[in-house]
């Protein structure tokens, strides 16, 4: 039987990719740091070795006996007082994990980025998650990089956030004109290409863009879920862009203001893409955002 090394598994993606790995009568392995050992509470049948992305010595060790190593960790919120940061996170774990493989001599590799990632991206955030890339792609190993967009499901911190707060407040507020574009992807779509991906030989080497089948306005993402939940009209609030940027600057070294500069910039772009590779490659049938939706709320 199979086993993979997966790091990042405590997380919303990565307890969906264990539970798809598992599907697939896969053995998992995860790399654990201390402390979090709780967030994997109900995964009794996986291993569990302890370990810390940012701290290369005995990884390799670890991976011994692994037949692929799948690359989940990854912050979008910084917190420069703890470490916390892109370029930790992002840029030197991922060179330590792809270090470990290839001393493990573990060959196949997939890396979970983000939809948007360039060299000349003016968020940090996708630079440093391109940096990370790069060191992927210059590893010599068998690697498939996926990118996906606005990821949803039960226990996420973006779509059950917006739900959360159509179902309390008479208003919601909305950045600038809300009509940046994002392409949600149900959590289970994107767990489940992980999966396949590993006995796909045909994948190795490529980079997929991870979406659902229709791009959406921020507002009519908000009066999606608004359907969903029985309120079919969301009274938004639009807050101008250029009042918020100097007010998220001030605000956003405390760890409840829901929002950073980096972030802001982000939601500046569409995030948006052709996500046709993936589900063709991979054999999957794409879920309407109003279905996944449906059954997230169910």
């Amino acid at each position: 039987m199979k086993r993979v090394f997966v790091t990042g598994g405590t997380g919303f993606v990565g307890k969906a990719v264990i539970r798809a790995l598992q599907a697939h009568g896969i053995l998992v392995r995860c790399l654990v740091r201390a402390g979090s050992e709780a967030d994997l509470k109900g995964f009794e049948a996986i291993e569990r070795v302890p370990g810390d992305v940012l701290v290369p010595k005995g990884i390799a060790e670890s991976m011994q006996g692994c037949r692929a190593v799948i690359h989940l960790v990854g912050i979008i919120r910084e917190h420069p007082a703890s470490g916390v940061v892109f370029e930790r996170l992002h840029s030197q774990a991922t060179a330590n994990i792809v270090a470990a493989a290839q001393e493990a001599g573990v060959h196949r590799y997939l890396q979970m980025s983000a939809l948007g990632v360039r060299p000349e991206a003016r968020s940090r955030y996708h630079r440093t998650k391109w940096e990370a890339e790069e060191s992927v792609r210059r590893s010599g190993l068998d690697w498939t990089i996926f990118r996906p967009s606005l990821i949803y499901g039960r226990g996420d911190g973006s779509v059950s956030m917006l739900a959360a707060m159509i179902r309390r407040l008479p208003v919601v507020p909305v950045l600038g004109d809300g009509r940046f574009r994002l392409q949600p992807v149900a959590v289970e779509q994107v767990a489940e290409g992980f999966a396949r991906a590993l006995d796909q030989p045909a994948t190795i080497g490529k980079t997929y863009e991870v979406g659902g089948p229709q791009s959406y306005a921020f507002t009519e993402i908000l009066d999606q879920i608004g359907t969903a939940l029985g309120k079919p009209r969301v009274r938004k609030l639009h807050q101008p862009l250029a009042l918020m940027r100097p007010l998220v600057r001030l605000l956003e070294p405390l760890p409840f203001f829901p929002i950073t500069s980096d972030q802001l910039t982000m939601l500046e772009e569409n995030n948006v893409c052709d996500p046709s590779p993936f589900y063709r490659d991979f054999d999957l049938p794409p879920i309407a955002f109003s279905d996944g939706l449906q059954a997230l709320f169910s």
